[in-house]
């Protein structure tokens, strides 16, 4: 990475490393770096709102301000088409969902994360929210503060372990910047990257985070993305309602992920990219005419719901004037619930570059919001928040769709400014994310990378062996030797050459037979008379277990060790025979590995 660097630069780089190993210790090192990590993933979160802002308001304008809802069907089309063209004659990179990308550098990279996403989705992200695209921007500004982390920690020569911890250092910053929630984001760290939680941990984690606040303090002042302020206390005869509001967040949820992949899944068979780009341009600018709301990430519905002003949904809507029927209300709000993970997938499935955090927090208040207004219009004679209950609703898909039941909690806690609420947001939290589980294991996020049992967990045995490289274990110096190869053949040509006990058995195309041991010959090395009359076929036997390059995953090689009881076991790639690993070397590996990814 130095070689890339000016000389000046590497000079002074030089000096830091000098300077570094002669006055302070590994860890002081590491509570600098996440300080500066910090700084940096903060003003990454704040070039990404400004960015976006303004193109936004170049909509808003004079110019565009009384041609703008028919230009719903036009921004999201230029904006993909924009964000295509960056992406195959400048980028010329193939870009992976931000989150995802970030677990998958840490469970099978060893942290490393390519220096483009620091910078990709500073340009890429703002034109898909700015013209329409109905994602939001938490998800780049993590992954941009993903990248500085990653690629700060390979500059200084910062092992496995810290390079794990400033990536989770910098996803806190990113989080802490955007939402002003310190505390929130330590948790979303913790959480979502599966950090260890310990005091090595917490503390870069904490500078991080304070430090990212306080650079969003610096370049936006007081401004939060949601102002409110909790006027009505928790009472203990909304529990009931409160646990219907779980129950629906989790059916919520479950309707956001599935329609996700079938959606996604749908797009995958467009294989021509300009196709897919207009079919989801003309679908969302559809999306978009009707229900307004859905334009861009969707702050500003929060917001209006949070403070009862129905009014502004309706804003540049076909059906404003009927803004003061209440069941006209109500049916925007079920179209934002129903529409906004429509929305949000579409835009990914076209090209669109974001993240779904912001739509689970859209979607969330519009559900919350919508239950309260039916139960206190219903003439029940019931009175129920309805400010409560949009936060509460938002609680409940965060802990649902992202599997990120503490995030949740502590976000709608920090925004509120206290704890008033808390018992509504944990019994919701709870049962939004349990029943969710049960239903759909994985979160969006996590689902792609379990499939291929890439997924990084707070188990950390399960941690390591996923994280060790199979690939490096495997030996190929067996001399290998064929059913009808003579007796006589084989010592001379295998067991005299070779200096393993074990000799592999294949045919003409390579394809693995069996084994033979050199116990299984030692009777009858010294007969010379059987030499030719004995062939190999009547000493190989089966191996106890197989291993499939393509199809084993470290925990299943694992358990084809334990359950057979063997000492080496042969791997097949492609059909044919390739090698073996042997179990003393891999549990030398996992030792090795153990120690390089622990915190403690």
């Amino acid at each position: 990475m130095h070689r890339t660097l000016p000389k000046r630069i590497q000079t002074v780089l030089k000096r830091i490393h000098k300077w570094r190993y002669k006055n302070i210790t590994e860890m002081q090192f590491v509570l600098i770096l996440s300080v500066l990590v910090g700084l940096l993933a903060g003003l990454g979160a704040v070039l990404l709102k400004n960015i976006t802002h303004f193109i936004q308001a170049l909509f808003r304008g004079q110019v565009l301000k009384d041609y703008h809802t028919p230009l719903y069907f036009i921004f999201p089309i230029i904006g993909l088409l924009l964000i295509y063209f960056i992406r195959k004659y400048f980028l010329k990179k193939t870009i992976s969902h931000a989150i995802p990308h970030t677990l998958y550098a840490i469970s099978k990279k060893k942290g490393i994360i390519e220096h483009y996403r620091a910078y990709y989705a500073l340009l890429l992200a703002p034109i898909t929210v700015g013209f329409g695209g109905s994602v939001g921007l938490q998800g780049p500004a993590v992954s941009t503060g993903a990248a500085i982390g990653s690629n700060i920690a390979q500059l200084f020569h910062l092992d496995v372990k810290n390079r794990m911890l400033l990536i989770g250092c910098a996803s806190a910053g990113a989080m802490a910047a955007m939402f002003k929630a310190p505390i929130a984001a330590i948790v979303f760290a913790l959480e979502i990257f599966s950090l260890e939680m310990a005091f090595t941990s917490l503390i870069p984690l904490l500078l991080a985070s304070v430090s990212a606040v306080i650079t969003s303090y610096f370049f936006r002042g007081t401004d939060v993305l949601f102002s409110f302020n909790l006027k009505d206390a928790f009472q203990m005869s909304d529990l009931g309602f409160y646990i219907f509001l779980g129950v629906g967040s989790a059916i919520a949820s479950i309707y956001f992920s599935k329609i996700y992949y079938i959606i996604t899944n749908f797009f995958k068979k467009i294989k021509n990219p300009i196709q897919r780009l207009f079919v989801g341009g003309v679908a969302i600018g559809i999306m978009l005419y009707f229900i307004p709301p859905l334009y861009g990430e969707g702050y500003a519905l929060i917001n209006n719901l949070l403070d009862g002003n129905n009014a502004a949904i309706f804003e540049n809507s076909i059906v404003q004037n009927y803004s003061e029927n209440i069941w006209m209300i109500v049916a925007l709000l079920v179209g934002i619930t129903i529409f906004k993970a429509i929305a949000m997938t579409i835009t990914f499935a076209a090209g669109g570059v974001g993240g779904i955090f912001i739509p689970t927090l859209v979607m969330g208040s519009a559900m919350g919001n919508v239950y309260a207004k039916v139960i206190n219009h219903l003439g029940l004679g019931f009175s129920i928040s309805e400010s409560n209950f949009t936060l509460i609703g938002m609680t409940g898909l965060m802990a649902g769709v992202l599997h990120a039941p503490l995030t949740s909690i502590f976000l709608i806690a920090e925004i509120t400014g206290g704890y008033e609420l808390f018992v509504p947001l944990m019994l919701v939290a709870a049962l939004s994310f349990t029943i969710t589980r049960y239903f759909v294991p994985h979160s969006i996020y996590t689902s792609e990378l379990a499939k291929k049992g890439e997924l990084i967990t707070h188990d950390k045995d399960k941690n390591v062996i996923m994280m060790m490289d199979f690939n490096k274990l495997i030996e190929t110096n067996f001399v290998s030797v064929y059913p009808g190869q003579s007796l006589g053949s084989m010592l001379n040509n295998a067991v005299a050459k070779s200096s393993r006990n074990i000799f592999p058995v294949v045919n003409e195309k390579k394809e693995f037979l069996g084994v033979v041991l050199l116990d299984d010959i030692r009777d009858v090395m010294f007969k010379k008379k059987l030499y030719k009359k004995m062939t190999v076929r009547q000493f190989m036997h089966a191996a106890p277990e197989i291993l499939y390059h393509d199809l084993d995953d470290g925990h299943s090689v694992m358990k084809k060790f334990k359950d057979s009881g063997a000492w080496n076991l042969p791997v097949v790639k492609d059909g044919k025979y390739f090698g073996f690993i042997s179990r003393s070397k891999m549990l030398t590996a996992y030792r090795n590995k153990l120690i390089e990814v622990s915190l403690q």
